[in-house]
């Protein structure tokens, strides 16, 4: 079975930061893209980040560019979301999310991925 575990959400003052991360296990996922997703309260799922196996290529929702990083770490099958700066409309849940077809490139689409995580609460005050 596939299990994709996000870790590291908490409550953060507004300019603070944090760092999640997605542990994946089940299948190997070194080789498929990967994103991150969020939903804020009474809003719609909506794309955040996402990246390529090779990083290659990536792809950032307008509102976090310049203050969110993704990045990956093929050896430990793991997704990584560094966020900085953050402000109280990144509060959600956050989920992460892979692609299962081999060299897939990153998608914006949510229907894309195909494994998701629980996702982690991610709160920033004002």
């Amino acid at each position: 079975q596939v299990h994709m575990v996000e870790s590291g959400g908490g409550l953060v003052q507004a300019g603070g930061s944090l760092r999640l991360s997605c542990a994946a296990s089940g299948r190997t996922f070194s080789r498929n893209a990967m994103g991150w997703f969020r939903q804020a309260p009474g809003k719609e799922r909506e794309f955040v980040a996402a990246t390529m196996w090779r990083d290659l290529s990536t792809y950032y929702v307008d509102s976090v560019k310049g203050r969110f990083t993704i990045s990956r770490d093929n050896a430990k099958n793991t997704v990584y979301l560094e966020m900085n700066s953050l402000k109280p409309e990144d509060t959600g849940i956050y989920y992460c999310a892979a692609d299962s077809n081999l060299f897939s490139r990153p998608s914006l689409d949510a229907h894309e991925y195909d494994y998701w995580g629980q996702g982690t609460q991610v709160t920033v005050s004002s």
